[in-house]
């Protein structure tokens, strides 16, 4: 089968075998914005030349602005469920099944709902490897996931947009206008969290990027890794108790992550992108597409 996790900003394509095992991976920049409604056709150049008849996607492309909105599955929740709630598009592609997975939501006591499209396949990904007993799970991104999880089911889990409010406050706030381009720096990055673990008054600290700057306490390349420092530290110190964290992270924040998470005296376990074809294909054995 084909699993491809197709988001706002990203594509990816996972060709698999009759294991699962990922055997062929394929990159586009053309997520759901960028395509411009044009699915069938972007979906299509980026599989040519690979003959597998099943394809199962996951991420934004179930939302209301993508292919065909799948309705979220609410919590508690894990893969039966998630499997149940999948849904086919008829002809999407000439010559293939093209399926849809669901994305996840939860209400709270207070009222408000959170949602996630995309994570929750990784969930499923992930469920073989994980330990007896409750976990949580960090999820790295630009819209952070903060996941618990109890016998294999999703029953609580919380949005936090770092990497969004990284991304904005780098680019288009005052506190970029001193920041020069340069490698991650450890040193600055440990500043950071440092700083983030004395107090939670993080709009307050968030102007000490510019003081430091200002006063020469840091160089113009090293503001952005303090910056990180500052806001993953304060987005760690909501994450649910555990002594062990699942974390889900690129190559590029995987070490961040990590770091920032052991400063925290947890013990972590890094689990790579691929997570998601795994789920994929979890989620089309729980429902027998593969069997077709």
């Amino acid at each position: 089968m084909i699993a491809v996790d197709w988001g706002s900003t990203s594509l990816r394509a996972f060709r698999l075998d009759a294991r699962g095992r990922v055997v062929e991976t394929r990159r586009s920049a053309q997520g759901i914005i960028a395509c411009d409604g044009r699915f069938g056709e972007t979906l299509a150049g980026l599989l040519q030349g690979w003959d597998e008849p099943l394809v199962v996607m996951a991420g934004m492309i179930g939302s209301r602005q993508g292919w065909r909105e799948i309705p979220y599955v609410p919590c508690p929740a894990g893969l039966p469920e998630l499997a149940a709630a999948m849904q086919e598009i008829p002809d999407a592609l000439a010559g293939r099944r093209v399926w849809l997975a669901a994305g996840q939501s939860v209400q709270r006591a207070d009222g408000e709902h959170d949602v996630m499209r995309g994570e929750e396949t990784q969930v499923c990904g992930l469920l073989p490897a994980l330990p007896a007993g409750p976990q949580v799970v960090c999820m790295a991104g630009t819209h952070c996931k903060h996941v618990r999880i109890v016998d294999g089911r999703v029953v609580d889990f919380s949005t936090l947009m770092t990497g969004e409010l990284f991304q904005l406050l780098c680019q288009h706030s005052l506190l970029g206008r001193l920041m020069q381009p340069g490698a991650p720096d450890a040193d600055a990055f440990a500043q950071g969290l440092e700083r983030a673990g004395r107090d939670p008054h993080w709009l307050q600290q968030l102007f000490t990027v510019r003081s430091r700057g200002l006063f020469a306490q840091l160089r113009p390349d090293q503001l952005a890794s303090y910056l990180s420092g500052l806001l993953i530290g304060h987005e760690l110190a909501a994450l649910p108790a555990a002594a062990e964290v699942q974390l889900v992270a690129s190559e590029a924040l995987a070490p961040l992550y990590t770091a920032a998470l052991q400063r925290l005296g947890r013990r972590v376990r890094l689990h790579g992108e691929t997570v998601t074809a795994l789920g994929l294909h979890a989620l089309a054995t729980q429902r027998g597409l593969l069997a077709a």
